[in-house]
């Protein structure tokens, strides 16, 4: 289970309502605590088997043809600008939930020219672009938790 399953796994059981889940497999335990007001899930894991040195084979010939397809994404990406978080916080695409969204796919922006809102600790912090150009591509779910550094934008400057 890699670091991408077990967030999906605590936003869909803090959304759930449910108070405890339990989940083991063979290497990994994992204990989810939420609470009925809303408060941030205690987490516990304990991996119990040791982490595999090698990869089996099966999963290295699975593993070989995607290899090729990642750096033609990245080659096409490479012209674009990318916007980045500059905090810890939730995502939202409008400064509140009975206003239009700030930005769409094709949208002009301008240097501090608002892009999104990332909240962080109860603090609605604007995101301003730094850059000219227009939207290419928005990254981010509305109302998606995001991280440090982690890609919001793409932004075409030509």
């Amino acid at each position: 289970m890699d670091l991408k399953e077990i967030q999906n796994l605590i936003k869909f059981v803090s959304n759930s309502g449910v108070a405890e889940v339990k989940l083991e497999t063979g290497e990994i335990k994992i204990t989810i605590r939420t609470t009925l007001e809303g408060n941030s899930p205690d987490i516990t894991y304990v991996q119990q088997a040791p982490m595999q040195h090698a990869m089996p084979a099966a999963a290295a010939v699975a593993a070989a043809p995607a290899t090729p397809a990642t750096p033609a994404a990245s080659d096409e990406n490479s012209k674009y600008i990318t916007i980045k978080s500059p905090m810890i916080g939730t995502f939202y695409r409008k400064p509140s939930p009975d206003k239009p969204v700030f930005v769409e796919v094709g949208t002009s922006i301008g240097k501090g020219d608002v892009l999104c809102v990332v909240e962080a600790m109860k603090l609605f912090n604007e995101i301003e672009a730094e850059v000219t150009g227009k939207i290419v591509k928005i990254l981010v779910d509305d109302m998606s938790p995001v991280e440090f550094d982690q890609p919001l934008f793409l932004v075409d400057p030509s």
